[in-house]
């Protein structure tokens, strides 16, 4: 090929990214203008229009840099493969997570239990809604379908006893008067939560790497409207999106706390529309694995988004708080935990045999809805 010819291939390229980053360019442009006039712009909320204006252009660009996040992310897990891949999928979500938390329990008001509110919707939206439609939709294509379940018991061995340590052990310890840690049992969570999943993720992609990846070979080859480049390149545009992700969330996290506090919405809500935002790209991921028939992809995507968000999310908060003096109410009330522990014992049982169906999915479905109606109905 000629020099010139090689100058008009490159140029090419170049063109064909920029037309497929042209998200990063509008998330760049709303991070300037609201770094110039933010502060201004969310001061003026008592207007319902420009609130809504605000709401609704903060909350599309967010989303749809997730989506590019999880692009890339999913790009470098057919580059560097399972489980590797999908780990970096998970950890991409998460740091989206704790940014967002983080930013609405730093700004406006204090909202102890925000952390709690939005860590209990992941898991229930994870657990039950993401776990439960990827089994129906897979099930009703597939009939029946198999993954290997010591991955899944892995995974489950982790988030049933971080979950009850972390979200259900706060509103019985008696060190404190309100569902929370003490310095020190904070302190004692957070570094038992990160060696555990230190632990975990050497199991995952050293020791017992084969726990992780499909045996089936039925499986549909995943089918993408997008081009796989370089490791470097995918690695290079997911921290040039999740950056300004963190400054954005912040700004958010004023219109969404004078939303909740003017329609007098429940406090829960604010966090389950928190974790929407977050995994609204990641389920999409999930769903989309078990309807090709691989259905392991979207177990790890799902159980591993839950493990992530207990084990690393929760050591997160607490350590914000411990460094701020900021109360974090982690206990949930009596509902919550019966939900949760219902929905630790069906995951359980649901993921006790190497073949699952569209009636396993439905049971996960009615505690998604069941969680969903306690919100408003407590």
């Amino acid at each position: 090929m000629t020099e010139k010819g090689e100058a008009a291939e490159k140029k090419s390229v170049y063109k064909e990214i920029l037309r497929e980053e042209k998200t990063l360019g509008f998330s760049l442009l709303t991070t300037l203008l609201f770094f110039l006039f933010g502060a201004k712009w969310v001061g003026e909320l008592d207007n319902s229009l420009w609130f809504a204006f605000i709401s609704v252009w903060l909350f599309v660009v967010i989303l749809f840099s997730a989506f590019s996040i999880v692009r890339h992310a999913e790009s470098l897990a057919e580059l560097l493969g399972e489980p590797l891949g999908t780990l970096i999928l998970t950890l991409s979500v998460i740091g989206i997570e704790v940014s967002m938390i983080s930013a609405v329990m730093l700004t406006g008001e204090d909202k102890p239990s925000l952390a709690r509110d939005t860590m209990f919707a992941v898991v229930m939206i994870v657990l039950n809604g993401m776990v439960g439609i990827s089994l129906l939709l897979g099930g009703w294509r597939h009939f029946e379908q198999d993954y290997n379940i010591n991955g899944a018991n892995s995974f489950l061995a982790l988030i049933v006893p971080l979950s009850v340590l972390g979200l259900v052990l706060p509103s019985f310890t008696t060190t404190t008067a309100n569902p929370t840690f003490s310095p020190f049992q904070a302190v004692f969570i957070t570094l038992m939560s990160i060696g555990l999943y230190v632990v975990f993720l050497f199991i995952q992609n050293r020791r017992h790497r084969e726990y992780f990846i499909s045996t089936d070979a039925g499986r549909e080859t995943a089918h993408h409207d997008f081009t796989i480049r370089s490791v470097p390149h995918h690695a290079a545009f997911l921290v040039a999106y999740l950056l300004p992700l963190v400054f954005l969330a912040k700004k958010l996290a004023v219109p969404v706390d004078y939303g909740t506090q003017k329609f007098g919405a429940p406090p829960a809500l604010g966090g389950f529309l928190v974790a929407v935002l977050i995994l609204s790209p990641e389920a999409m991921s999930a769903v989309k694995a078990a309807v090709r028939n691989d259905l392991q992809r979207s177990i790890n995507i799902s159980l591993g988004s839950v493990l992530a968000t207990i084990g690393l999310t929760i050591p997160a908060v607490l350590t914000i708080g411990l460094l701020t003096g900021k109360t974090v109410v982690l206990g949930l009330n009596a509902a919550d935990t019966v939900l949760l522990v219902l929905s630790l014992i069906l995951s359980t049982l649901t993921f006790t045999h190497e073949r699952t169906n569209i009636l396993l999915g439905a049971v996960h479905l009615l505690l998604f809805l069941a969680y969903l109606m306690l919100i408003f109905e407590g």
